[in-house]
Formats: structure tokens, C-alpha cells, sequence
């Protein structure tokens, strides 16, 4: 029997590279018919999957695998009957670069420092530092813990915030204490820089209202490479316009950032185009999780990060 896989571009299935015989590799980005009636493992586009999946309306497909680790809106145009799987181990490192490289940026006013460049003027500041600062990553899953990781080297002072404490030990970081959802408050006020990493879901939408932005000390940096949402937009304006926090995103609760957008010019605020997973580690690592998915299907196991099961 033929093993059917699509992939949505012709880099990917390039980094694929070789397949064992029995698997018939296609290039499918859904703007053409599907290559035949039945695929064993279709990988959507990058960008919009959510809303692009009704294309495999009345295709018999074994498993949808997204390019993602989020999965916002998947489960609302996926036809049923069909498994969704995320992509976790993907992206995690390259979102955590991202974190700490926004962390960085702005302590050290580094956004500051290019537009002196841009103006020719030298322009030096006694600025924050990242090593000594007290550090809440809020979420320790595969993003929080990368970025636990990463920010080690740095001589931070790390506590974690998620949904059971516990204590974990890290490779290279040592025993971390993760508290519950429900010490976030008592946690915050003590944090000088919070780090949001968690899904969208009802429990974590808005998140961090006003009441809870409020909590954070004066001049604290919340940093969001999670999801828009759990960030309320009217009360992230109405803090960093009052010089209360400061703040650096990669993403929103609307995307993209509309022009006009009181978010573009408000104080103490870093920007990026929710370009976390937007990098080289991207392509080679999607290809191994693929690879992996198909190895997996030959075996007759069951596929890694199955975030959907067939309805």
C-alpha cells in the first residue's frame, strides 16, 4: 500500500529528503485539487491553516499536520472525522531566541540606540540589565522551559508560574519552582520582568486584564511571545501611556497590527511582527517532525502531538 503525504511547498519536501519505498511525496498548497482522494498525512500552509481547512472537506485524510504549535481556530473548520496534530518541537527554540533577544532589546534601550544611529547622534544611557533581574515565566511548557534554558546563562532569578506547581530540573538551568495559576498574583508584584509563553484558551483569555497589570511593580517589562489574547489591549495602552510597565510583543489580539492602531504609538513598547517561529530553525525541523510522523505511520504507531482526535 502507498503512503499519500502532501507537503505545501517544494523547500519542505526538499528538506524531507529521500523516503523509504511505499511513500508518494506531493507538493499540495491547497490552491489546486487535492492529488488524489485519499491522503495518509497533509501538511496545510504555514500562515491561515485555520481558515484554510475546508478545502479537505470530503478527502479521506489519517492526519492533518500544522505547522504550529497554536491551533486557535483550527477545531472550527477542520471537517470532522479528521485529527489535527500541532507542531510541537518546532518552534520552540526559535521563540524562545525571540523572547530573550526582546528581553535584551528592551533593557538595554536598544530601539533607543538605532534611532540615535538613524539621527547620527551618540547617544549613550545607564540602562537595565538582564542579568540580576527577577524573571516569572508565566506558562512552562515546551516555550517556557526553552526559554528558561536560554535565559540561564544570563544570572537571572527565575520562578515559573503554571497550571500544577511542582519542581522541575532542566538540563543546564537546575531546579526550578513552578507555581500555580493561583499564586500569579502574590508572584507578581515582585517580578521585574513577566514572561508570557501560554496557548489562547477561555481560561487564559485576558489574562492579564487591568486589575492584573496593575499588580505588576512600576517599570516591570511583560513580555508576550504566547498569544494576543492573553494580554486585554485597552488596558496594555492605558498602562504604558501612564509610564506604568513597560512592554515588548510578539503578538496581538488583532493581526496584523492595524495602521492607526494606538498600540504603535504608545511609550515603553517594543514591537514584532509575531515572527517567533519565523526563522531558519523553521524548515529543517518541520522536516524531521514529518519525517518522524511518517516513519511513525509505516510502523503502525500512533502519530506524535495529537491535539484533535478524529470527531
Amino acid at each position: 500500500m502507498t503512503l499519500f503525504v502532501t507537503v505545501p511547498t517544494e523547500r519542505l519536501a526538499e528538506n524531507i529528503g529521500p523516503l523509504p519505498d511505499g511513500v508518494d511525496l506531493r507538493v499540495w498548497d491547497f490552491r489546486s485539487p487535492a492529488p488524489a482522494e485519499r491522503l495518509d498525512i497533509v501538511v496545510p500552509p504555514y500562515m491561515g491553516t485555520a481558515g484554510s481547512l475546508d478545502v479537505l472537506e470530503g478527502i479521506e485524510v489519517g492526519l492533518v499536520q500544522g505547522q504550529s504549535i497554536g491551533y486557535d481556530g483550527v477545531a472550527d473548520t477542520l471537517p470532522p472525522g479528521l485529527r489535527f496534530a500541532n507542531a510541537a518541537s518546532v518552534h520552540e527554540a526559535s521563540t524562545a531566541e525571540l523572547a530573550v533577544g526582546m528581553m535584551i532589546a528592551a533593557q538595554r534601550q536598544l530601539p533607543r540606540f538605532v534611532q540615535a544611529q538613524e539621527r547620527g547622534e551618540w547617544a549613550p544611557v545607564f540602562a537595565e540589565s538582564l542579568a540580576d533581574r527577577r524573571v516569572l515565566l508565566v506558562g512552562f511548557g515546551g516555550v517556557g522551559t526553552a526559554i528558561a534554558r536560554r535565559l540561564a546563562p544570563f544570572e537571572v532569578q527565575m520562578t515559573a508560574v503554571a497550571r500544577s506547581a511542582r519542581t522541575e530540573q532542566l538540563e543546564g538551568v537546575g531546579e526550578i519552582a513552578v507555581h500555580s495559576m493561583d499564586e500569579l498574583d502574590a508572584l507578581l508584584p515582585d517580578a521585574e520582568i513577566v514572561v508570557l509563553s501560554l496557548p489562547s484558551s477561555d481560561s487564559t483569555h485576558h489574562l492579564f486584564d487591568g486589575e492584573r497589570i496593575a499588580r505588576m511593580a512600576k517599570g516591570a517589562l511583560l513580555v508576550n511571545v504566547g498569544r494576543g489574547p492573553l494580554i486585554d489591549t485597552d488596558a496594555l495602552v492605558a498602562a504604558l501611556n501612564a509610564d506604568a510597565i513597560r512592554a515588548a510583543s510578539d503578538v496581538f489580539e488583532e493581526e496584523p497590527l492595524p495602521a492607526g492602531h494606538p498600540l504603535w504609538s504608545a511609550p515603553n513598547l517594543l514591537i514584532t511582527p509575531h515572527g517567533g517561529g519565523a526563522s531558519t530553525a523553521m524548515n529543517p525541523r518541520m522536516a524531521r517532525l514529518v519525517r518522524r510522523q511518517i516513519e511513525r505511520m509505516l510502523a503502525g504507531e500512533p502519530p506524535l502531538n495529537v491535539v484533535l482526535p478524529a470527531s
